[in-house]
């Protein structure tokens, strides 16, 4: 454990009044955190598979998110192009995923497209999602080298495509579909539920107040 890491610790033991854990009470926590035990899981999200992608759906449309349809991946750039040419935009930057990679993206002809970090002053991103949880209407991001989490937050447009096979119910399955295929947690893990809103200045609803103003889930069904 890095010292800075062990100098938090011990600043919130001693707020707690309490030592490190010893003994028995060591070994009951670390074996919790072994197991994962799931917390309440909402009735709402124990629906078989198909009626998961329907909720996910109502609740997208509730947290104000964009859905668009398509049958199969290979629909993903052209349904790009057409949102990017309807929206007069020009210029994309995108995550580098093997997901997004093996795509063909030569339809965007009139599109500049950049795999790189988003930075200030950037439009529209593009990522994919490793999983969409029913119960909210969230999605489940993932950092890395060829998905940086700023692509996420800093553009005023998120384009993100999800297949519906990685929708679930509950957020308790996403976290353990997340530990079933990766080895390693990633440096950082987003949940996004909807495009940025705050409504801390006076009372009134803004949009886009901490991140993208629209959120537009492409959602394919292969």
């Amino acid at each position: 454990m890095s010292s800075s890491r062990e100098q938090i610790f011990a600043n919130i033991r001693r707020g707690l009044k309490r030592d490190a854990l010893q003994g028995d009470a060591l070994k009951a926590v670390q074996g919790r955190l072994k197991e994962h035990p799931s917390n309440t899981i909402p009735a709402r999200s124990k629906l078989p598979h198909n009626e998961q992608i329907q909720l996910f759906i109502e609740m997208v449309a509730e947290a104000s998110a964009e859905l668009i349809k398509l049958d199969n991946s290979s629909e993903f750039p052209f349904a790009v192009n057409k949102f990017l040419g309807e929206n007069k935009l020009t210029h994309l930057v995108s995550a580098n995923s093997a997901e997004l990679s093996q795509l063909d993206w030569s339809v965007l002809r009139d599109i500049t497209i950049e795999r790189r970090p988003a930075q200030a002053g950037d439009l529209v991103s593009l990522t994919s999602s490793f999983a969409g949880i029913a119960e909210t209407g969230t999605l489940m991001l993932l950092s890395g080298a060829d998905s940086p989490t700023t692509l996420n937050f800093l553009p005023d447009i998120h384009l993100v495509m999800l297949r519906q096979s990685n929708i679930v119910g509950a957020y308790e399955e996403a976290w353990d579909k997340l530990r079933s295929q990766r080895a390693e947690m990633p440096r950082t893990v987003n949940m996004i539920t909807g495009p940025s809103r705050s409504a801390d200045i006076e009372q009134k609803l803004q949009m886009g107040a901490h991140g993208p103003k629209r959120l537009v889930i492409f959602l394919v069904a292969e």
